[in-house]
């Protein structure tokens, strides 16, 4: 199993960036994906997760209308569409399967800064 995630860097306050995760290892349409983040000096904190079929999304209120979670099964792609981005997005950002479970597995993180 397999997360190589991308798209991370500095942005302004009020901009926008898109990150994606490449799956690969394992059937990506038959599960459920989450992105995390890790901002500097806390834990993880959970941001959106979206179904298999990508029908169902759901967002931490931090992010809610401002981030959209997709996912494209043909591709095993993983995306987070980050709009008006604020300087507390700040964080190494996570691709994870599995989250919840006892065995979660992440990518590698894209970091994310956010400031002018």
């Amino acid at each position: 199993v397999q997360l190589v995630e991308s798209g991370g860097g500095l942005a302004q306050p009020g901009g926008s960036l898109r990150l994606s995760c490449v799956a690969s290892g394992f059937t990506f349409s038959r599960n459920d994906m989450t992105w995390a983040r890790r901002a500097p000096g806390k834990g993880l904190e959970w941001v959106s997760s979206i179904s298999s079929d990508g029908r169902s999304t759901v967002y931490d209120n931090s992010v809610k209308g401002r981030f959209t979670i997709s996912r494209d099964n043909a591709q095993n792609t993983l995306y987070l569409q980050m709009n008006v981005l604020k300087p507390e997005d700040t964080a190494l950002y996570y691709c994870i399967k599995d989250w919840g479970s006892p065995r979660p597995v992440f990518g590698q993180g894209t970091q994310v800064t956010v400031s002018s």
